[in-house]
């Protein structure tokens, strides 16, 4: 799926983060989202690399990175954590500045260390995520019925990780199948990549983690940023899905004006996994964005 690109990695906090990089230019940071890989990029990092240096990085618990047991505090799942592993691969591989897209948990990864590493994220793309704080206190019925698994994998192990365990295809069949374009989105080489690293038992363990840090140290976090007045420095496009439920349940760029005073952003006509559903159209807004950096 990604002709010319090659393998990477890095240690961070004695935990093995992977990543393919390719192309060339200025570099480029992609993080995926729940419950998938680096592998949601593949439909437009062979056009990226045209232009930029392109790193697309499984995250802490999921794809080939590593998956370590979970904290009493589900700390070393936190978005801050998840970010340095980010920053210290991105040095490791010789990148000090770098843009950013994030898709779903990777985007809230990547508005993290906007946050903590101001002089290495030089421009941010979001993609169909609000602020985290904001969509667990605006929580509505029709937000927790489209995203059950938030309230499901944040209950105490094992629960939730024996439940994925016992049946990973039906975990990723009724999570990225379940939504407004069904399964059609997704090649079968991406899909099978996907359920190969769902099936690796750790990986339940991880990415119940992840969520169990958002309704509590990342919340922390997040709160104690608002209260300090930390914001998002650098310019950041904020894009979600037409037909997703972020859209429909929230005002993304209003709750981002909280965080970024110099945010722009829209729906692009697609749901909730944006580079696989509607790779042209996310191409088509953030190259100029991208490109305006390299220009200044």
């Amino acid at each position: 799926m990604f002709d010319g690109f090659n393998h990477v990695s890095a240690i961070a906090d004695d935990v093995p983060i992977h990543a393919i990089q390719g192309g060339c230019g200025p570099a480029l940071l992609l993080l995926h989202g729940h419950p998938q890989t680096h592998a949601i990029w593949h439909k437009v990092a062979p056009a990226l690399a045209e232009h930029f240096t392109v790193v697309a990085a499984d995250l802490r618990g999921y794809g080939d990175s590593g998956k370590p047991p979970g904290e009493a505090n589900h700390a070393n799942y936190a978005k801050r954590r998840m970010a340095l592993d980010q920053i210290e691969l991105m040095r490791g591989l010789g990148h000090e500045a770098f843009a950013v897209i994030g898709h779903d948990r990777g985007a809230r990864v990547a508005v993290r260390m906007a946050l903590d590493y101001p002089q290495s994220v030089t421009r941010l793309v979001t993609l169909d995520i609000a602020p985290t704080l904001a969509m667990y206190e605006q929580t509505s019925l029709e937000f927790a019925r489209a995203y059950w698994h938030w309230f499901f994998l944040v209950r105490p192990a094992p629960f939730p990780e024996t439940l994925i365990r016992s049946d990973p295809d039906l975990y990723l069949r009724q999570t990225i199948g379940a939504r407004s374009v069904g399964l059609a989105p997704f090649t079968r080489e991406a899909y099978a990549e996907y359920l190969r690293c769902l099936s690796d038992p750790a990986t339940a363990h991880g990415i119940c983690e992840d969520y169990r840090a958002s309704i509590g140290c990342d919340l922390d976090d997040d709160r104690a940023s608002l209260a300090a007045g930390e914001q998002i420095r650098c310019p950041m496009l904020a894009l979600w899905g037409a037909e997703g439920v972020v859209g429909k349940c929230f005002e993304p760029l209003r709750e981002w004006r909280s965080w970024a005073p110099n945010v722009e952003g829209g729906a692009l006509p697609c749901g909730h996994y944006i580079p696989e559903e509607a790779p042209a159209a996310l191409l088509e807004r953030v190259m100029p964005f991208l490109q305006a950096s390299v220009a200044a």
